[in-house]
């Protein structure tokens, strides 16, 4: 039986799925002039009378509105096979859901081929990349909502469930989040160029992997053979530079001992910068769903300054701040969507590159960023700090928990490995910081004392203990 028919079937006899499917289904989806009038005389029928047609009711209807003869002949013969299934419900959504994805997709193609073309009058090549977002964005979302009073008893379970996370390898990463990232929350990594948004991602990917977890890492930045290089260096334990040396025999050996240590998977998928955005990864999510059996346990994306909006267009008179925002939100929602955490990056501003403690008034482009992520910590190296192999991580916001506990720490940094690693508490109880620009200081201004002006290099340096500067 063809798709086609099992969805029109259940389209007159399942209300359930007709209710959830009917607000995404499209006549162009069906080539077949009899499938697409049925469809639209189901349709029509749900619309105006807020009930599902029978089949007598579809006769009755087809013979009023129908007036080709031979369509209409066609039309009553396929009604008739039009029989009631025991097919599972959550299976048909997604099958119905893909369905619709691929004449989405497919419909948008030749819609753009015809613009190209020039054999489309009212549009311009301008509208091709809006067509093909709306199509890669159609996904079916089947909950409609918490009933406060029927819903009390899963309210009460979900008060006393262990909320699964996805733990780190690093003690006060794991102190700070409460035992690691929740589902639907977005991470953001606020640092300079060059010092460790990649690799910090890059590590956090590569124990995830060895924590039996499976890894999305999307790259727009570096190319996947870039990224897969320092997840290699990470985890086979060789360096960048000695990779290269290392024979191919005992590359293979190194790999599949990783490969029996651990249950969990990781792809990397590269686009070109700029290029995609959350309609792009929700496509991306469903193929791998569909052809590699793959659903990850947490999404990377490298990183989001050079993400695209499924909403906004660069050069569409959008300002950055609201480009930067639009992303964002739209990376939350997928967080939300899919029921994953989502780690991502940002570039600090030009001031925030030499400021030896940035704050949230660093973040590059918009303030709407910081408002709308669960998690966002800045990375903080110096001269000193590099010398000591450290790199500081400063919690800017956090609602999982108290951003003022341990405000700030050090982790080691092996940049040949491309790891972190947890350095002897003593290194937390010498942490040395400059006075701090925002802790005292209004959301989005800077002080404007002496101290606070010069280079970091320049600035004068206390000892405090970690207590202190919690």
């Amino acid at each position: 039986m063809r798709i086609e028919t099992t969805i029109l079937s259940n389209l007159i006899h399942n209300e359930d799925y007709s209710r959830k499917v009917l607000p995404f289904l499209n006549k162009e989806f069906f080539q077949d002039e009899t499938e697409k009038t049925l469809y639209l005389t189901i349709h029509q029928h749900v619309d105006q009378y807020n009930t599902l047609p029978t089949k007598e009711v579809l006769d009755i209807t087809l013979g009023d509105t129908v007036t080709d003869e031979n369509l209409y002949e066609s039309c009553i013969e396929y009604v008739k096979e039009l029989e009631k299934s025991e097919t599972d419900n959550e299976w048909l959504l997604d099958k119905t859901e893909e369905f619709c994805q691929e004449k989405a997709v497919y419909n948008a193609i030749m819609d753009s081929i015809q613009i190209i073309d020039g054999k489309d009058k009212d549009r311009t090549k301008g509208a091709i990349p809006e067509i093909l977002s709306k199509a890669l964005s159609i996904s079916f979302d089947n909950h409609i909502g918490h009933d406060w009073l029927e819903d009390f008893a899963a309210r009460y379970e979900f008060y006393h469930k262990v909320e699964e996370r996805v733990p780190f390898d690093l003690e006060y990463m794991n102190t700070i989040t409460k035992g690691g990232l929740p589902s639907k929350t977005l991470t953001c990594i606020l640092a300079g160029t060059g010092v460790g948004k990649s690799l910090a991602m890059c590590h956090f990917a590569a124990n995830n992997l060895m924590d039996n977890k499976k890894v999305l890492y999307i790259t727009m930045e570096m190319a996947e053979e870039r990224i897969s290089e320092r997840i290699d260096a990470n985890l086979l334990d060789c360096s960048l530079d000695d990779l290269k040396d290392l024979p191919f025999k005992l590359y293979e050996k190194r790999v599949d001992r990783i490969r029996h240590k651990t249950e969990g998977k990781l792809i990397v998928k590269e686009y070109p910068t700029a290029s995609a955005g959350t309609a792009h990864f929700r496509h991306l999510l469903n193929e791998l769903r569909l052809k590699r059996n793959f659903v990850p346990d947490i999404i990377y994306i490298d990183y989001l300054n050079i993400c695209a909006s499924s909403r906004m267009r660069y050069g569409s008179n959008i300002n950055t701040y609201m480009m930067i925002k639009s992303i964002a939100e739209e990376l939350r929602g997928l967080a939300v969507e899919k029921n994953v955490p989502i780690v991502t990056a940002t570039q600090t501003t030009r001031s925030g590159y030499t400021n030896s403690d940035p704050g949230l008034e660093d973040t590059s482009e918009s303030f709407g960023l910081p408002a709308t992520t669960d998690l966002m910590f800045a990375l903080v190296s110096s001269e000193e700090l590099e010398a000591l192999n450290q790199i500081m991580v400063k919690q800017l916001k956090n609602r999982f928990n108290d951003p003022v506990m341990n405000k700030r720490f050090v982790v080691g940094v092996d940049r040949a490995k491309m790891r972190l690693y947890d350095v002897e508490q003593s290194a937390q109880d010498e942490l040395i910081s400059d006075n701090p620009v925002m802790d005292n200081a209004v959301f989005g201004s800077r002080r404007n004392d002496e101290e606070s002006q010069g280079e970091f290099s320049q600035r004068k340096f206390e000892k405090r203990t970690f207590k202190d500067l919690r």
